[in-house]
């Protein structure tokens, strides 16, 4: 497969060096083309660039927005990170708030594969670059049946979110006292931010409104659960729901993993919350176990809140973190540095002290590339987190905790702040820009996007065996 999808991507910058701009810039037409992740990140680019010149048109504004504050926005929403530096419903119109709607669902969805679906829509097909490129961006490992899983995702997101809709608009209206055309906004707005996990909302203090409400808060907690398995997953267990013994080693680590999370983040913070006075401690015990469930499960890169999240304990913050640091499941709508990589190296490292050779996972061994990614993601990702806490510490007057805790939300597109991103200067708020866009596209397709040539090996060196520990 890996001699197969080498030998496409090659067809692929022939085929562009025919291309008008591949006959005047060849060199410039096989560096962008050469690689599907470099398209990835150059469209994403292009997009966040669009939905800021957009967002700083007059009519986006009710107030007057700086470009950074336009910038980080049009960032925040199409990487479907959350992280906001504005007042949604005070510093943005009606159509300033469909521009951030339109981001959401577009970065959700993935811009690879809304393109394709738009270009099978109007021509009825697929290039073969669109195709390795929809590739890239969904991991998806049949070239061939990428049409097919681009319906899918679309269909798949369009239900989930109208089902959604249609649970929280009634409550809303009925439960909550909003006007209906307000209520119908509302749920659109906060089904499509939910399923995508982007974590934005209309109004400032998130979904503190909605506190205690289970007709609120379970369809979102499902909907941001859902999001954040990855189509891939999604798509085989919607297949094979009943027969887990079907399922591919992808879904079973994804989904064994998640629920382990899941449990185990709703338990510790509920606990950890539980007598706060700040947070869960005035509540009764019913509404303590719901809004406690759901910030146990919110950091997995849902990025709602219900209680002011600068009033958690301490070493709340601290899970939080390693949460949002873990994220959710590959392909999908969740950042960090994913479930299954952090299955991965916890197999290694269980392996590694039973004096096992090989890891195993669910009767398979472990390839020895998919080891030195899950190593090399998280490294690079640790890396990335420790220079930007180190300066944004540096520059700004709050905590190391503080700015770590909002360093890792944008690296792993949560949206849960201390309040760390509206308090730092402008060239901090662009560093976070950064963050989300490397989160958003993965620290190793961020580098092979930006890197210029592959280069290869044609020999071995000795074995070495340095002394580790």
């Amino acid at each position: 497969m890996g001699e197969r999808l080498r030998g496409l991507r090659s067809k692929a910058v022939r085929l562009s060096h025919r291309l008008p701009f591949g006959v005047l810039f060849p060199r410039a037409s096989r560096i962008l083309w050469g690689k599907p992740a470099r398209i990835l990140a150059s469209l994403f680019g292009a997009v966040i660039l669009l939905g800021t010149g957009l967002l700083l048109l007059p009519v986006a504004q009710q107030t007057q927005v700086s470009p950074v504050e336009a910038l980080f926005t049009a960032t925040s929403a199409l990487c479907v990170a959350g992280l906001s530096i504005t007042d949604p419903a005070h510093d943005w119109s009606f159509f300033g708030q469909l521009v951030i709607l339109g981001l959401i669902q577009v970065g959700g969805i993935g811009i690879m594969t809304l393109a394709s679906l738009l270009g099978m829509v109007v021509i009825r097909r697929f290039g073969l670059r669109m195709q390795l490129s929809v590739q890239s961006e969904q991991r998806t490992l049949n070239v061939g049946g990428t049409r097919e899983v681009v319906w899918r995702i679309a269909a798949t997101s369009v239900i989930c979110e109208a089902v959604l809709a249609l649970l929280l608009i009634p409550r809303m209206w009925l439960g909550h006292g909003l006007p209906l055309p307000e209520a119908v906004y509302s749920g659109v707005f906060h089904s499509v931010s939910a399923f995508n996990n982007a974590g934005l909302s209309l109004y400032p203090d998130s979904l503190t409104r909605f506190a205690g409400d289970p007709l609120v808060l379970v369809p979102i907690m499902a909907a941001t659960v859902l999001g954040g398995l990855g189509f891939p997953v999604l798509l085989e267990l919607r297949k094979h729901l009943r027969t887990p013994r079907r399922w591919s080693l992808h879904t079973k680590m994804t989904v064994w993993t998640s629920l382990l999370l899941f449990v185990g983040g709703m338990v510790v913070v509920t606990a950890l919350e539980w007598g706060n006075p700040a947070t869960l401690g005035p509540l009764p015990w019913p509404h303590k176990l719901l809004d406690g469930a759901f910030h146990g499960v919110m950091p997995r890169s849902g990025g709602f809140n219900v209680v002011p999240v600068d009033a958690m304990e301490s070493h709340t913050l601290l899970v939080t973190i390693m949460l949002m640091f873990v994220g959710g499941g590959s392909a999908g709508t969740a950042g960090g540095i994913k479930v299954s990589t952090f299955a991965v190296i916890w197999l290694v490292v269980w392996a590694e002290i039973r004096g096992h050779p090989q890891v195993h996972a669910f009767g398979r061994r472990l390839s020895a590339g998919a080891i030195r990614q899950a190593l090399s993601l998280t490294f690079l990702s640790m890396t990335v987190i420790a220079l930007a806490t180190v300066y944004l510490t540096a520059v700004s007057p709050f905590s190391s905790q503080e700015v770590l805790f909002d360093v890792v939300s944008a690296f792993g597109v949560v949206g849960l702040s201390t309040g760390v991103a509206a308090g730092l200067p402008q060239h901090g708020q662009v560093l976070l820009v950064i963050l989300m866009f490397a989160g958003r596209l993965g620290p190793i397709t961020f580098a092979s996007a930006l890197a210029l040539r592959e280069r290869t090996r044609r020999y071995d060196l000795p074995e070495g065996r340095p002394v580790i520990g």
